[in-house]
């Protein structure tokens, strides 16, 4: 088991009650997470930063009272030291809303619906600043010809995101299915 002080501290951020537990139960049953609240609005997300250190804020941008972008500006203005990670969430990838985001500093979009698997690779990621390239890939890990991984889809969205194709670009989607379909027609 992980020791405590080695867990990341996740704070969860998002109206959806339901979809929060989701989060909260993956969160909890991972040794290497420590969920320090969750959050059903913006406001409540600003106390709890005003209160403890928290190393990655997952993060929905529609929230009711005050939305993502809001919060964004106020951590701005908090000055906290250090500065969690800020993973946003949202169902929307709209690309003014997402440049904007990324200029307040948001460390990473993730487009609803997603893997929860993909998730917590990304606040692991994030929370160690760990940057996705292909240069400092291992090379066990690299696609083997005639052996499909496991959970190709997961394989898959983590090459996508070494070389860099963010999730919320147009097409990212489509592209995805085809390189899914490329196993499948080799055997």
């Amino acid at each position: 088991m992980i020791e405590e002080s080695n867990q990341i501290k996740v704070l969860v951020a998002d109206d959806n009650r339901e979809f929060c537990s989701i989060l909260k139960d993956y969160f909890t049953n991972e040794p290497d997470f420590d969920i320090v609240d969750v959050c059903s609005n913006g406001m409540e997300v600003l106390e709890v930063l005003a209160k403890q250190p928290v190393e990655v804020l997952i993060l929905d941008l529609i929230m009711p009272y005050m939305d993502g972008i809001g919060v964004l500006e106020k951590i701005d203005a908090m000055n906290l030291s250090p500065r969690p990670k800020i993973i946003i969430l949202t169902a929307f990838g709209q690309d003014n809303i997402t440049q904007k985001a990324e200029k307040l500093g948001a460390d990473y979009y993730i487009l609803k619906p997603f893997n929860l698997q993909v998730l917590g690779d990304r606040v692991r990621q994030v929370a160690r600043d760990i940057k996705p390239s292909l240069e400092k890939r291992a090379p066990s890990t690299v696609a083997v010809p005639n052996r499909i991984p496991k959970n190709l889809e997961v394989e898959v969205t983590r090459i996508i995101h070494e070389i860099g194709v963010p999730a919320h670009v147009k097409g990212y989607q489509y592209l995805r299915a085809a390189i899914m379909l490329v196993p499948e027609e080799i055997n």
